[in-house]
């Protein structure tokens, strides 16, 4: 089934002759349960669109539809509760706040929901990602890999529709990158829709679909 369609998406910033393209006319689908990597360069346009999947930036013109809603058409605040709601979110950089614990970290986008038993589910996703021994850890207490659980495990809290995952593994070695990437196809695996940004060809190779940007235009679908 349908998760997410773009149709005809550009996205310009400027205006005259400082007018910069990042997107050009760029239609894709993904499907519920899809493991798709957006491969390109640096300036390829895959940033921006990983920007407009995850909702935070809309387009310019075209169209955006994710799980039937059409996403060009709401406001700031309707955006953020789709964010909180249906995406989880993990990022090179991890994100995670230092003073805290790992499962303190993990819990945080339940606090914006107000939910019951918030440390019961963060608890649950820590030991999903083989971090039961880590909870009260803080992220100066874990390695690189470990962190980047986490912030899968803080992804996950909310039971998103979607993991957008933004160059996962650029700043782990050989080992957590191979984790890390083991641990988002396990996902896939069990029916979590995943989409991967990343430059590295060989960390694409983790998907099942490869989506290549280049100029802000796809270039090439490919299934492997």
């Amino acid at each position: 089934m349908e998760l997410l369609t773009l149709r005809d998406v550009t996205k310009t910033y400027g205006s005259g002759d400082a007018t910069v393209r990042a997107l050009d006319g760029v239609s894709l689908r993904i499907d519920e349960g899809d493991f798709v990597a957006i491969v390109g360069p640096s300036g390829s346009g895959k940033s921006t669109l990983m920007n407009i999947i995850g909702c935070l930036d809309v387009p310019t013109t075209g169209s955006y539809r994710f799980g039937g809603e059409d996403v060009a058409a709401m406001d700031e605040y309707e955006l953020a509760h789709l964010r909180n709601r249906r995406i989880g979110f993990v990022f090179q950089q991890f994100h995670l706040l230092p003073t805290m614990s790992a499962w303190r970290n993990v819990e945080l986008p339940l606090l914006y929901r107000k939910t019951h038993g918030r440390e019961d589910a963060a608890m649950a996703q820590l030991e999903r990602v083989g971090l039961a021994d880590r909870v009260d850890h803080r992220p100066n207490q874990l390695s690189g890999g470990q962190q980047q659980r986490v912030a899968i495990a803080r992804a996950l809290v909310t039971d998103p529709d979607l993991i957008l995952a933004d160059e996962p593994t650029g700043n782990l070695d050989s080992a957590a990158s191979e984790d890390i990437l083991g641990i988002l196809t396990a996902l896939n695996e069990d029916g979590r829709t995943i989409v991967l940004i990343t430059h590295e060809p060989t960390v694409a190779e983790a998907a099942r679909r490869t989506i290549r940007v280049r100029d802000g235009r796809v270039e090439e679908v490919a299934r492997v």
